[in-house]
């Protein structure tokens, strides 16, 4: 009997205070459905809006199997392609497809990718601090756990909180959260420094950026950086001046990895073919799901670039999960940014209440166990919904306040 797709619904929740947004796919075979990451936390109701009104009708009573059709017929559908909102709507569907067919087959989706090429994934953390003191016990912290590679920061991305304009800024300014490029740049290179100081060369650090500087700073900022052997640097130019990596390419040998805002294949295309980057960063869902990104790993696999898939807080534990499956079975695989699905047993911080929510929401999570993650084999994605579970932390649709990032002049900064 063909598997056809009998409705298709979105849900929404927010265990963790993070808007989160899940499709379901459901099947003409009884108790078969598909669950996808449709996350675009800043912009749910829209993807909500897209999937229901838009994609469900064109989806019901098609063959659930025909992954690359339909991905390719709701790609094309609305005739003006790409973009946020669709992508991630695409793929919460293609998602669940690709979960269906794991569900078919008995198998967990890297067995359907070629099978494993390592057992566990490496993983990289976060860690941030008030001082170099609190950033240091953070890093030792992580290293106990087994954790090899781990980002740094001080202060966030080098503005502070969401609050009325600074102290230097125009009269009737607007509130922001405020950010000085020129002393960012000081304090970071410091405290690298002071890190390599105080722990030495053993643990691989990264950086992001997160596109806050001028191409030109950026180039200046990398060249500081080199001594500080850097496992890589993050999305140091902004998206609309791509042009700009070929010079950064040219005058730093520091790593560089790009891509958490791109949409298209003509964003990382040239990129790879020229080897202008060593790590694409892509949030999955926000190209289109599974069927773009194992496009995406194989294509960078023939130019030596490697994966290091996006992984913060702002998508759910499916779309994690992803991500863990195309890492398992990718030669090209990098690095796997890990925001902490980890399971409550796994003591760094306290995790009680919020992120037993998510454990609660989404049972089945891949496991982090001594600095790797492990997909727990179940068939699919692996990773299930409890609806009653998740109909307990709604979503909030208010105004998002930390991408109203700003220069001293006042000015909007991208965020």
């Amino acid at each position: 009997m063909t598997t056809k797709i009998q409705d298709v619904k979105v849900i929404l929740t927010a265990p963790e205070g993070i808007n989160l947004v899940v499709v379901k796919v459901l099947t003409n075979q009884p108790g078969l459905y598909g669950l996808g990451c449709a996350t675009f936390a800043y912009r749910h109701l829209a993807v909500k809006g897209l999937v229901e009104d838009y994609l469900k009708p064109l989806l019901v009573g098609r063959d659930a199997q025909a992954i690359e059709e339909l991905w390719q017929l709701m790609h094309q559908n609305a005739y003006w392609r790409n973009g946020g909102i669709e992508n991630n709507a695409i793929s919460g569907v293609d998602m669940a497809l690709w979960d269906i067919l794991g569900k078919l087959a008995g198998m967990p989706l890297y067995q359907l990718f070629g099978g494993k090429v390592r057992e566990g994934v490496p993983i990289y953390r976060h860690a941030d601090g008030r001082s170099l003191a609190e950033l240091c016990d953070n890093i030792q912290k992580y290293r106990e756990q087994g954790i090899t590679h781990i980002r740094c920061q001080s202060g966030g991305y080098g503005g502070g909180s969401f609050g009325p304009a600074p102290a230097g800024a125009p009269e009737r300014a607007a509130p922001g959260i405020y950010l000085d490029p020129r002393r960012y740049m000081r304090d970071t290179v410091k405290m690298f420094d002071d890190i390599r100081g105080r722990i030495g060369l053993e643990v691989a650090l990264c950086h992001d950026v997160h596109e806050r500087l001028k191409p030109v700073d950026a180039i200046r900022f990398a060249r500081q950086l080199e001594p500080y052997d850097l496992f890589f640097l993050e999305d140091a130019i902004p998206i609309e001046e791509g042009e700009w990596l070929r010079q950064l390419r040219e005058k730093s040998t520091i790593p560089i990895a790009q891509g958490e805002l791109f949409n298209h294949p003509l964003e990382w295309r040239t990129l790879i073919t020229d080897r202008l980057i060593d790590f694409i960063r892509v949030h999955i869902s926000q190209i289109g799901g599974i069927t773009p990104a194992r496009k995406l790993q194989i294509f960078a696999e023939q130019f030596g670039v490697r994966t290091a898939w996006h992984g913060p807080g702002d998508m759910t534990p499916l779309a994690h999960a992803a991500n863990i499956h195309i890492d398992l079975a990718a030669r090209n695989f990098g690095i796997q940014e890990w925001s902490g699905t980890e399971p409550p047993n796994f003591v760094l911080q306290d995790l009680k209440g919020p992120r037993d929510a998510l454990l609660d929401v989404f049972p089945g999570l891949p496991q982090l166990r001594q600095g790797y993650v492990y997909a727990n084999d179940k068939p699919g994605l692996g990773v299930d919904l409890d609806e009653t579970e998740a109909a307990k932390y709604p979503c909030d649709a208010g105004v998002t306040r930390w991408t109203q990032t700003r220069l001293i002049d006042g000015s909007l900064q991208v965020p």
